[in-house]
């Protein structure tokens, strides 16, 4: 380990995770659950504290009750990686409430990496070494813990995941360093999404037939806009969908609640402007979907085409 300028820390770019669709599995591995957050790291060298985020821009004032608690928990010559998380109502982590969250929220910085320990330089040493030293330097508190690492085995840790109704799980290489801004797959990543089904209200035309789905929900007897997806739909799938929406195409909008005002914070919101481009049907197809979390307004994010569903009475289709 080498020794860092006592005085300043600099930001460190973080290690990514690669999305893969099998997690690996074996003892060279540990788990973690992946938290629906921002990304932080916490510096606290002579100059101060410093809280910041994953472009290493300040977050001090963002999350404050985070940041002072830093003071009490880091220990000067250290810095440390980690997930801003916040809340729902039911105590889950949500990427929603982060988005959303005041100076007064219930924020918690779960730190799982240490990058710099006492001035000393920890970033070529393999994970199971700085995740003792992270231990022995971290002292939690309420606004900061220490994320926790499973052995396995991982079928048993992705059903309880699955089971709490988390975002995903992350696996680390023990032998891994720490790679800063890079990709390498030593740590990997795959997201279990919650999913039920919707009614095909309408499309963005595209190449193929298909660009983007319009799809929502009823409540009631009225039918509700959700989303816009793309995800999920190659060539092949969109031709096919094309072929089944053209017959059923109308002039009339079927969503009750569009247009919306504006686009909202995940682009999701269907404006007027954007209603132009849109070709409305019939809604009588439904399709199973994959997506995150419903945000506050009744959008979905981070949804995903999984296929059509021909056993489905569109009527009964309703937000779960």
């Amino acid at each position: 380990m080498t020794r860092t300028n006592e005085n300043e820390i600099p930001f460190t770019p973080p290690m990514e995770c690669l999305p893969v669709a099998n997690l690996p599995e074996s003892s060279d591995w540990v788990y973690e659950l992946k938290l629906d957050g921002f990304r932080g790291q916490a510096i606290r060298d002579k100059a101060g504290v410093h809280l910041l985020s994953r472009n290493g821009k300040d977050f001090s004032k963002k999350f404050p009750q985070v940041f002072a608690a830093l003071g009490k928990t880091l220990p000067i010559g250290t810095a440390v990686d980690g997930e801003l998380v916040a809340f729902d109502e039911d105590g889950r982590p949500s990427f929603n409430a982060i988005q959303n969250a005041t100076t007064e929220s219930n924020v918690v910085l779960f730190v799982f990496d240490v990058l710099v320990n006492r001035r000393k330089d920890t970033k070529l040493l393999p994970l199971s070494e700085r995740r003792t030293l992270l231990e022995e330097a971290i002292t939690p508190s309420e606004r900061v813990q220490l994320s926790e690492h499973f052995p396995g085995p991982l079928p048993r840790f992705l059903a309880a995941v699955r089971e709490m109704g988390g975002e995903g799980v992350v696996a680390k290489r023990l032998t891994s360093l720490y790679e800063p801004g890079k990709r390498s797959g030593a740590w990997s990543k795959k997201r279990i999404n919650i999913g039920q089904e919707f009614v095909l209200g309408g499309f963005i035309p595209g190449s193929n037939g298909v660009d983007a789905l319009v799809v929502g929900f009823y409540d009631g007897d009225e039918l509700m806009y959700a989303a816009r997806v793309r995800a999920g739909l190659v060539p092949a799938t969109r031709r096919d969908l094309y072929a089944r929406l053209k017959p059923l195409f109308v002039q009339r909008c079927p969503f009750v609640n569009l247009p919306e005002p504006k686009s909202g914070r995940w682009g999701q919101g269907l404006t007027a402007a954007k209603m132009k481009d849109c070709v409305w049907v019939k809604p009588k197809l439904v399709a199973q979907f994959e997506f995150l979390e419903w945000t506050d307004s009744s959008h979905v994010r981070h949804i995903k085409f999984m296929g059509l569903r021909n056993d489905k009475n569109p009527r009964l289709v309703v937000r779960e």
